[in-house]
Parts: structure tokens; sequence; C-alpha cells
């Protein structure tokens, strides 16, 4: 198992990136890697409440974790500060043993230097057949997602 950390500045207020974290409409636009779907079945934002979430490759080339085409996750939200940190765990939903074990995901909301956000997502526990590339180039994808909808409303 191995750990991440990823950072994106973006030009939104503390509170406004945190209401998006934490909305399942934003949550289906945002955390979700180019190339692929989200569909959210299940979201309750608050600290304790649980959340399960699809996201499914567009071209029937990308192979998923859960079954043919898609990774579908659950989880919980473990610990909230408002405005400051969302701390999630999450499992796949895959039969592969490989895959199981709950991942770690904190994400860490600082005022930046000359305005807006700076937003970190360590991820930890991640599974060692989960190319390292991959988790980092996902999480990227879904953190310009992030900014571009705090910016812009799209």
């Amino acid at each position: 198992m191995y750990s991440t950390r990823i950072s994106r500045h973006v030009n939104a207020s503390r509170a406004a990136v945190y209401r998006t974290l934490l909305d399942a409409d934003a949550v289906a636009k945002w955390r979700v890697p180019d190339g692929m779907t989200a569909r959210v079945h299940e979201f309750d934002g608050s600290q304790g409440g649980e959340f399960r979430v699809s996201l499914t490759y567009d071209l029937p080339t990308g192979t998923g974790k859960s079954d043919a085409h898609t990774d579908t996750y659950h989880g919980r939200f473990v610990r909230l500060v408002p405005n400051r940190q969302v701390v999630e765990e999450v499992e796949f939903e895959t039969d592969d043993p490989e895959l199981r074990g709950t991942m770690t995901m904190t994400t860490t909301l600082t005022d930046a230097d000359g305005g807006g956000t700076d937003v970190l997502i360590v991820h930890e526990g991640i599974p060692d057949v989960v190319p390292e590339q991959d988790n980092e180039t996902g999480t990227r994808m879904a953190l310009a997602n992030l900014a571009r909808l705090v910016e812009t409303g799209n």
C-alpha cells in the first residue's frame, strides 16, 4: 500500500470549496477523471454519512475495478471540519483481494497567499496494484474539475 499527495490552487473561498466537497451533484461533476462518467448512488454529506459512487469509462477499452468498465466505491465521512478539512474512508467494491481494503482520503483547505484556497488531497492505503501514476493523474484531473466548478459554476 502507498500514499499520494496532490495539491492545487483554486480561485474561490474555502467555504465555497468545502460546500462543493459535500454536495452530491457537485461530486458527480468534479470527482471524475477525464474519459469517465460519474453516478452518485447514495450520498449523505454529514459526519458519519455514507456515500456510494460509480465511475464508468466512456470508451469500452477502459478496464474497471468493480466490473468490466466501472469502478464503484463506497465509504463514509469520518471527520468534517467546516471550511478546513474532509476525511473520508473509501473502499472499492470488488472481488479482487488485491484491491480490497479501506483507503483514507483527506482533503485539506488553506487560505492561499494572494487569495483563494489551496486544496491538498492525501490518499493513504492505496492498493499496490493501482498504478501510482494513475492515482496521481486522476486526482489532478478531479482537482482541475473542482477548480473549474467553483470558479465558473461549470
